[in-house]
């Protein structure tokens, strides 16, 4: 199951690099569009349709509720990345039957596919219903007797309540276990179960806070469906206890450069030069391997930052030290 390096994340990472790797990574989350304290989302209906070929097909239902001044449309945050498991998520479509504008948008970000079902330059108020539909590959995981399907279905990415949330399961084959827990990450809470027939089970719960959701664990008998290989990936922090060192060693060094005279200026362009190519070269190695998002950061990448970090100390000292001789030269007239 992966070489779960990410537990490498460590006080002195926590402390040196977390600016450093939202720079690089491009992390940013957005906040929900429409997200605002008088929104609710009154019924959430989930369907998971668990298709013969190995692959997992979603229908949300989504009622929501805007504040009077209206937006633009909703946010919905679907994972293609957990730790170091990765998911395909595909085929994304979005309509309306309350006739609010439904085009679907998607941007790739740290761990999420965000989904934007709306109109930038039309405002929707009051009550609307969405339903967003989407195929997840990669996500049933085998084991020696059975193979198991663990999804959040209710994501916990929403910033408004809702009151009424339903998850429904469909197999292909009768289902033996299935089991649903409900709240934060980490949740215990039991959903209520009914099942409809051999082949279906539904969950429901009421009253979930912002950032809640409800999350299936789905047992199935070995060989019902196909299933694939799952697909994993580095951690985003695979750097080791020397590499970690270097890179903080290398933001201090880089600080000290501007108050001491620092190396000749040639020194900078090289050590920045020589950085940038560490980092493409480790860079490379993931992308080629597993595509652009599983791309992290080991030791390749950490020695690169370290020595790109230094050379711009040298340069910016360089400038600093010029502006400061050039400070005394600059006289008034005022003749």
């Amino acid at each position: 199951m992966g070489d779960v390096r990410g537990g490498v994340r460590r006080p002195v990472v926590a402390a040196s690099v977390p600016l450093l790797l939202a720079v690089m990574l491009g992390f940013a989350a957005p906040a929900s569009a429409g997200a605002r304290v008088d929104d609710s989302i009154p019924t959430y209906d989930v369907v998971l349709t668990l298709r013969t070929d190995g692959i997992l097909h979603v229908r949300e239902t989504i009622t929501y509720d805007f504040a009077r001044d209206g937006e633009h449309g909703i946010v919905r945050r679907v994972p293609f990345r957990r730790a170091d498991r990765l998911y395909d998520v595909r085929h994304v479509r979005a309509s309306s039957s309350t006739g609010a504008p439904a085009r679907a948008k998607t941007l790739k970000l740290l761990h999420d596919v965000q989904i934007s079902v709306g109109d930038r330059r039309r405002t929707v108020r009051g009550r609307q219903a969405y339903v967003i539909e989407y195929e997840v590959a990669w996500v049933f995981t085998p084991y020696p007797d059975h193979d198991e399907l663990v999804w959040e279905a209710v994501g916990t990415g929403w910033d408004v309540p809702i009151g009424e949330a339903a998850v429904r399961v469909e197999a292909p084959v009768p289902l033996r276990r299935a089991s649903c827990r409900a709240g934060g990450p980490g949740a215990t809470t039991r959903c209520r179960r009914d099942r409809d027939g051999p082949y279906a089970f539904d969950f429901t719960q009421r009253g979930l806070r912002p950032h809640e959701g409800m999350t299936v664990r789905v047992r199935l008998p070995k060989r019902a469906i196909a299933v694939a290989r799952p697909r994993y990936a580095p951690p985003r922090w695979a750097g080791s206890w020397p590499g970690t060192a270097a890179l903080a060693l290398a933001v201090a060094a880089a600080a000290v450069a501007v108050r001491r005279p620092p190396p000749r200026r040639g020194t900078g362009i090289a050590l920045l030069a020589a950085g940038t190519l560490l980092v493409a070269a480790d860079a490379a190695d993931d992308v080629l391997t597993g595509g652009p998002w599983a791309f992290s950061l080991g030791d390749g990448c950490v020695a690169g930052l370290a020595f790109a970090i230094m050379g711009a100390g040298v340069e910016g000292a360089h400038r600093f030290r010029i502006g400061e001789r050039a400070a005394p030269g600059r006289r008034e007239d005022y003749s």
